[in-house]
């Protein structure tokens, strides 16, 4: 009787070194990083204009010799930035959910029946996300004159949620396309009706999109420049946009305040798109894929 003997399996080589990169990765993180230096360098440039003391403004160096933080306390101090921060908020959040609360009921309707004009009505929608605010200035302020509706905060929600809306449609309309019928007819077997099933089942499931409609319908109104401008005439009404050109003057501008106040304008949106950028990403790629 033989027995065979099972050759064992030679060992592998153990790794030494650390792991080869290729040439076309580095290039591309390279060109990755210069790219975004490139467009971080204005905001340093700002922040840092912001920290100089106001007798070092004129001087060639890129970093001041002191950093001050004068221009965030003043700014507060001496303008009216903080209303027109409040007004901001009032603008940017009420324009927000004016659009959702008349974008979703739209979007779901239109991604769940198929009524006559239903292509009509989108591409009506379109058309009115072509138009541009400033083509309607002057109708906007006579309308609003004649309500005397002129210097109010209303004035800019409507105004920011009728152009924003349009976008809010096509991204619920897309989104709630790709959620399966059989989910909400399962949930009307159970004896749910259509506001029940738009609420319990269709809201939960859309929010990506519902959160890529807000955060773009935010950003739109937080950083709209023209209407308030032009529909807010007294310095306590006008939005922080339109305050923070204040400090630009006939004869001078007052460098540090400017950015100081624009750095206040930006972190808020900065924030609140970190915070919530993956949903933005799988809201705009919503309805690709079947």
């Amino acid at each position: 009787m033989t027995t065979h003997q099972l050759s064992r399996p030679a060992a592998a080589p153990a790794r030494t070194g650390r792991r080869r990169i290729a040439p076309r990765t580095l290039a591309l993180a390279g060109a990755a990083w210069l790219l975004a230096a490139v467009f971080l360098l204005p905001y340093l440039e700002m922040v840092v204009t912001a920290l100089r003391p106001a007798d070092e403004l004129r001087d060639a160096g890129y970093l001041p010799r002191h950093f001050a933080w004068s221009a965030f306390v003043d700014v507060w101090r001496e303008s009216t930035l903080g209303g027109n921060l409040k007004v901001t908020l009032l603008v940017a959040g009420g324009s927000t959910v004016l659009a959702l609360l008349v974008a979703l009921p739209a979007a779901y309707c239109t991604a769940r029946t198929r009524f006559r004009g239903r292509r009509l009505f989108l591409l009506l929608v379109l058309v009115t996300q072509m138009f541009q605010p400033t083509s309607l200035l002057v109708g906007l302020y006579r309308e609003f004159y004649q309500l005397d509706m002129l210097n109010s905060v209303w004035t800019l929600i409507l105004c920011n949620a009728a152009f924003n809306l349009a976008f809010a449609i096509w991204i619920l309309t897309a989104y709630i396309s790709s959620i399966p019928v059989e989910l909400e007819e399962a949930a009307m077997l159970d004896g749910l009706g259509r506001l029940g099933v738009l609420r319990r089942v269709v809201l939960p499931l859309a929010m990506p999109g519902v959160v890529t409609a807000v955060i773009f319908t935010f950003i739109s109104a937080w950083n709209e420049f023209v209407m308030g401008l032009t529909l807010s005439t007294d310095p306590r009404s006008q939005p922080l946009t339109v305050g923070i050109n204040s400090f630009i003057g006939n004869y001078t501008v007052e460098w540090n305040y400017l950015f100081a106040g624009s750095v206040v304008a930006i972190v808020p949106v900065v924030v609140l798109f970190a915070l919530i950028e993956r949903h933005v990403v799988s809201g705009l790629t919503a309805g690709s894929l079947k």
